[in-house]
C-alpha cells in the first residue's frame, strides 16, 4: 500500500504533494483580499451613509447565502464572457486570454471568505471601548493612528477566534475549485482513484492531509490568540 503514496512513476506521492501546494497556495493567496473585503464590508456596514450601509448589508448578506460552489461557478463562467466581451470590443477577433481557474478561484473564495469575515469584524469594532477611543482623541492622536494603535490591535483580539474558524473553512472550500480543473489536492485524488481503483486509501489519505492542516491551523490560532491576549486580565 506505501507503495501507492512513494514518489515517481510507481506512485501518486508527488501528484498528491502538488495537489496539496495548489490547496495551501489557493488559501494563502485568498485570505488577505478576503480580509480586505471584510474590513470594506464592515466598514460599510457601519457607515453613517445609508447608501453604504444598504450596500455593505447586500454584499454580506447575498454571499453568505448563495451557496460557494454557485459562486466559483458565477465566477468562473461570468468573467469568462466579462472578459471575452471586452476583449472583442477593443481587440475584435484577436483571441482573448483564457480565465485562469487559480485567479476564479481566489476571486469567489475572496467574495465569501469577506463576507462571513465582515460579520467577525463587525462584532469586533462594536465591542471597542468608547472610552479609549475618546481618551486618545483628547491627546490628539489622528484618526488613523486611533485605527492602528488603538482599534485594530484590539479587533484582532476579539475576531481571532472567528477569523481562525474562517480560515479552517477556507481551506476546506479550496476542494471546490477540482469542479473547474484546478489540479488541486482533490483533483489529484480523483485521479488517483479512477487510475487505481482504490478509492477508499486515497480519499482516506486525503482526509488525513485535509485533517493536518487543520490541526496545524488551529495551533497556529492558538499561538496568535495567546500573543493577542497578553496582557490581558482574565475573569
Amino acid at each position: 500500500m506505501l507503495e501507492l503514496f512513494s514518489y515517481g512513476d510507481a506512485g501518486w506521492g508527488d501528484e498528491l504533494v502538488a495537489g496539496l501546494w495548489i490547496t495551501v497556495s489557493l488559501a494563502v493567496v485568498t485570505l488577505p483580499f478576503g480580509l480586505l473585503l471584510g474590513f470594506a464590508a464592515t466598514g460599510c456596514k457601519l457607515s453613517p451613509m445609508k447608501p453604504l450601509r444598504f450596500l455593505g448589508t447586500a454584499y454580506m448578506t447575498v454571499m453568505r447565502g448563495t451557496p460557494e460552489l454557485l459562486t466559483l461557478f458565477l465566477v468562473y463562467n461570468g468573467l469568462s464572457l466579462i472578459v471575452n466581451d471586452i476583449w472583442s470590443w477593443f481587440y475584435g477577433d484577436a483571441r482573448p486570454p483564457e480565465l485562469s481557474s487559480f485567479i476564479a478561484g481566489i476571486i469567489a473564495l475572496s467574495l465569501v471568505f469577506g463576507a462571513f469575515a465582515g460579520e467577525v469584524l463587525r462584532g469586533a469594532f462594536q465591542s471597542l471601548s468608547i472610552g479609549q477611543v475618546e481618551a486618545a482623541k483628547t491627546i490628539g492622536m489622528r484618526p488613523g493612528q486611533i485605527f492602528m494603535r488603538v482599534k485594530l490591535p484590539q479587533i484582532w483580539r476579539f475576531a481571532l477566534p472567528g477569523l481562525g474558524n474562517l480560515w479552517v473553512n477556507l481551506l476546506k472550500d479550496t476542494s471546490l475549485v477540482s469542479v473547474v480543473a484546478l489540479d488541486d489536492l482533490l483533483r489529484m485524488t480523483k485521479i488517483a482513484v479512477g487510475s487505481t481503483k482504490l478509492p477508499f486509501d486515497f480519499y482516506l489519505a486525503a482526509c488525513l492531509i485535509y485533517w493536518a492542516l487543520s490541526v496545524t491551523s488551529e495551533f497556529i490560532q492558538g499561538r496568535l490568540e495567546r500573543h493577542a491576549n497578553r496582557g490581558v486580565r482574565r475573569a
